[in-house]
This record gives C-alpha cells, sequence and structure tokens, in this order.
C-alpha cells in the first residue's frame, strides 16, 4: 500500500487538527512524515527526514517530527535541541508509547493525533506562541515512497 493511502480521510483530518491546534498554542514546529518503507535504522531515517524537511531551521530550535514507516512498522519522534533542551526525561518514550498504543488498536489517526497534541503541549509550555509568530513549516502530512 503507498503510504499516501494508508490513512483514512478521518484520520487525515484529525491528524491536521491536531498539528494546527498544537501549534496554535506555540511557536514550535510540528511535522509527520509517512513513508512505505523505513531505508535503514528508523532513528537515522528520521534525522535524515527531519533535514529533508528543513526542520533544524526553525528560529528556536523547536520542531519535531513524527516518522512513521508503514510497512515495516517503523515509528520514530525526534526533536530539535530547542525541546529536547527543555522535556523532561522520558517524555519522548511516553509520547512514542501513545502513538504505539493507538497504531496497535487500529486507531491510527487518534493515536498519532494523541501523541501530537501531548509534544504540543510541551512545546507550548516551552515555546510559547508570540504575537508576532510566524508558522515556518508546512502543516502537511508529507510523503515518501
Amino acid at each position: 500500500m503507498a503510504a499516501k493511502d494508508f490513512f483514512s480521510e478521518k484520520d487525515k483530518a484529525d491528524i491536521l487538527v491536531a498539528i494546527s491546534d498544537a501549534e496554535s498554542q506555540t511557536s514550535g514546529e510540528i511535522r509527520l512524515h509517512v513513508e512505505s518503507r523505513c531505508k535503514g535504522d528508523v532513528l537515522d531515517r528520521a534525522a535524515a527526514v527531519f533535514e529533508t524537511l528543513a526542520m533544524h531551521r526553525t528560529a528556536l530550535r523547536n520542531g519535531v517530527l513524527f516518522y512513521l514507516a508503514t510497512e515495516d512498522r517503523q515509528f520514530a519522534i525526534l526533536g530539535d535541541g530547542g525541546i529536547n533542551a527543555a522535556v523532561p526525561p522520558g517524555f519522548w518514550d511516553d509520547v512514542k508509547d501513545t502513538v504505539i498504543d493507538g497504531l496497535a488498536a487500529g486507531k491510527v489517526g487518534a493515536g498519532l493525533a494523541a501523541g501530537i497534541r501531548l509534544a504540543g503541549e510541551q512545546l507550548a509550555a516551552h515555546f510559547p506562541v508570540a504575537e508576532d509568530d510566524v508558522n515556518e513549516l508546512s502543516d502537511d502530512i508529507s510523503y515518501g515512497s
């Protein structure tokens, strides 16, 4: 199955609403990248996608990437240096567990949306939205092969 076909329209809508809601409270940036196959180690692949999507170029280094390889059943969350320095130990593991629980239960959109909202809460706590905030990155789901 092609990565673009993995989500139902409702799943896509739930995920995009979660990203929009989270980013409305923070200067941080959240992206979801989905592809069928993970080329190599999941964290290495997520790091490559992070760079390809220019997530390391946010002003406050507060980008968060949710990476999913559907056919290989691989998932990773990668935060930039600014947010990683601010979140409590084990935070990303808790978010990952939330997403994986949703995926395992067949609630793809809800699981990803819940994880995105958790990440958004931490981003908002440490990087609240400013009056002059600019959305630095697209909120759309990006897809690989």
